[in-house]
């Protein structure tokens, strides 16, 4: 049966996190929904699949109900279908970060890179002197990428910052354009990068899913197809979901 899939995060202060769960957990089993969901002092990111009608009232209760009590209002939301079930169970776990970049002086709810929507964003990457990064991990990369993007060569976001000393120069690189497959990188690796002083960084608001949902394919300098952490594997243009013989693990 076909199943609503939902990916959503939200940098919000939620000092009382660790007692989130377990209502959070409750109304997720209630629903029906399985999928991952992460919980820190610093916000909440998550992928949730159900029904459709159970997605919509999980939404609800994160931006409107009771248990987090309008902190969560600025939800980033993807939604997308998958044929089956995509997931094989539901988790929700406490985190010291809902990224993992190992910076405490990156903080999104302070200072973030500039957004630009997926209309806008052809126009940022082809201009000369706007430096493109690719900001996923390798094995991502390989599945397809942005033209002419560069590949920091990483196994895991966290080795971001190490890239970023080794190989990127304020002086030099004075527009610099991140992506990723929703955003939530790029939140952490903008606020990185200001930090650091770099002048201008751009990032793709809602990431390469919301740029494959919005943008037709005749205009796309999307290349290839954008590896999810799900059982879908992957997602090409207009959200359509590729199956692969084998699984994959988040």
């Amino acid at each position: 049966m076909s199943q609503k899939v939902a990916a959503f995060y939200q940098f919000a202060a939620l000092p009382d996190f660790r007692e989130l769960r377990g209502p959070l957990r409750a109304i997720c089993v209630r629903l029906g929904l399985k999928g991952s969901v992460l919980l820190a002092h610093e916000g909440i990111n998550g992928t949730l699949a159900g029904h459709a009608d159970a997605i919509d009232e999980m939404v609800d209760a994160l931006q409107r109900g009771a248990l987090f009590g309008g902190r969560l209002d600025q939800l980033e939301l993807k939604f997308s279908r998958a044929t089956a079930m995509p997931f094989r169970r539901l988790k929700i776990r406490l985190k010291k970060e809902i990224v993992t970049l190992g910076d405490a002086g990156a903080d999104p709810t302070r200072q973030v890179g500039i957004y630009v929507g997926p209309a806008e964003w052809n126009a940022l990457i082809a201009a000369p002197d706007t430096l493109v990064i690719d900001a996923r991990n390798s094995f991502e990369v390989a599945l397809g990428t942005f033209e002419g993007a560069l590949d920091p060569g990483i196994a895991s976001f966290g080795q971001f910052k190490e890239f970023a000393a080794r190989k990127l120069d304020p002086a030099k690189h004075r527009r610099i354009a991140m992506f990723c497959t929703g955003g939530i990188r790029c939140e952490k690796a903008s606020a990185h990068l200001l930090a650091r002083g770099f002048a201008e960084v751009y990032h793709l608001k809602g990431g390469i899913l919301k740029y494959l949902e919005q943008v037709p394919e005749a205009e796309s300098r999307w290349r290839g197809e954008c590896f999810v952490f799900d059982e879908r594997v992957a997602l090409g243009h207009g959200l359509r979901e590729r199956r692969m013989e084998s699984g994959c693990n988040e």
